[in-house]
């Protein structure tokens, strides 16, 4: 069993053989990912050594100490967070040999292909079709709320397979390749006035078979994965005490006393509180994660985590006063990775309104919760039998 001591050891060969004062970024990356020091709980040869989760904070502590670069995680978030782990639960042998690597390193960068405006919050729903044809398949369809579509190289996508099986039943899950001719990117402008979502149009697009994750039909169970992981990685970030939207806030306070009223402070206090409480949650949901999968409590925390960013945003607008009114630029652009503390109030107010439907709706999360978490009664679903087919759109 590798230990701490060890991953040191090991760590420091590394940096030996490959300073990062004179070794490239990605020349530095795709040699830690080799040494198995990229995600350590990972499998010898794809990144890791097969060592306890929790061990991965000995080597980012060494790397860090000694001004190593990283695969800049927020940039490739979906990759990092979605795509992995289900590439390693249900990939074949050579598709982990094939994505993990440049996964990793963010030689290729991913996006998810699952909502759909036909679909709405029902993801199983989905109507956006894939047909064999011989050893491909042959994708037409139209997705949605597209983080990322206009860098990614590959998109996790789910389609519909089998529309006489019900609609849980008549999913396959793939790996598309987004530079097919047959994959239109076209960027949706957002309240914040940038467009970091797209709408992406499969026209025609083929798909190997080899790239299929998982059996045919059971494509539901694959996006399980996929979205569990999901939920984690939005709810259960790491964050140090007052970081995230509480933190710019609590700032303003102590910075500005002319703007305080009893009232704010109230308030202010009421959710620094939960924030906190928030914070060391997701701590205790990753040490869950160091003993095996993430659980349904992933949700709980992508839901608290939607609700506190839209009422600290809406604080924050408040305390500022005429100034929270303001905002700094509407220019339409497409950035790379979403920065809320980055920008001006305005910014995180708008953009905070976005946490609850990106990432599964509050309203769907909420059904997970009481049904999966707390054990309570499941509400009536008149269309779980039906096939796909025969359903009312």
């Amino acid at each position: 069993m590798t230990n701490a001591g060890e991953l040191r050891r090991r760590t420091a060969e590394l940096l030996a053989a490959y300073p990062p004062a004179t070794t490239d970024r990605l020349g530095f990356l795709r040699a830690r990912f080799d040494a198995g020091l990229a995600w350590v709980h990972y499998p010898e040869g794809l990144g890791g050594l097969g060592a306890p989760r929790s061990l991965q904070a000995v080597v980012d502590e060494e790397l860090a100490a000694a001004g190593a670069p990283d695969n800049d995680p927020r940039r490739i978030g979906i990759g990092l967070g979605m795509a992995a782990p289900t590439v390693l639960r249900y990939g074949t042998d050579e598709q982990k040999a094939r994505f993990l690597r440049p996964l990793w390193t963010g030689e290729e960068v991913w996006c998810q292909l699952f909502s759909e405006p036909g679909a709405g919050s029902d993801l199983a729903a989905l109507g956006t079709r894939a047909v064999r044809d011989g050893e491909d398949w042959v994708v037409d369809g139209q997705k949605v709320w597209t983080s990322s579509a206009h860098l990614a190289r590959w998109a996790i996508l789910i389609a519909r397979t089998d529309p006489d099986a019900p609609k849980h039943a008549g999913i396959t899950y793939f790996i598309c390749d987004m530079t097919d001719p047959g994959v239109e990117v076209r960027p949706l402008r957002q309240i914040t006035g940038e467009a970091e979502f797209n709408e992406v149009f499969l026209t025609g697009v083929r798909i190997p078979d080899r790239h299929r994750l998982g059996e045919v039909g059971d494509g539901w169970r694959v996006a399980q994965t996929t979205l569990m992981n999901e939920r984690v990685s939005i709810g259960g970030m790491r964050l140090p005490r007052e970081g995230g939207m509480i933190g710019p806030v609590a700032k303003t306070w102590r910075e500005r006393p002319d703007l305080r009223t009893h009232d704010l402070h109230q308030r202010l206090l009421k959710l620094w509180v939960e924030a906190e409480v928030s914070r060391l949650t997701a701590e205790r949901l990753r040490q869950q994660l160091n003993a095996g999968q993430p659980g349904y409590e992933g949700s709980g925390m992508k839901l608290a985590f939607a609700r506190l960013n839209q009422e600290i945003s809406g604080l924050e607008v408040e305390l500022r006063g005429e100034e929270g009114l303001l905002y700094d630029d509407w220019t339409m652009r497409r950035p790379e990775l979403v920065d809320f503390t980055g920008r001006d109030a305005g910014y995180r107010y708008l953009r905070s309104k976005g946490n609850s439907i990106e990432g599964g709706t509050s309203e769907v999360l909420l059904n997970i919760v009481a049904e999966r978490v707390l054990g309570l009664p499941a509400e009536p679903r008149t269309d779980k039998d039906v096939p796909w087919k025969d359903l009312a759109r």
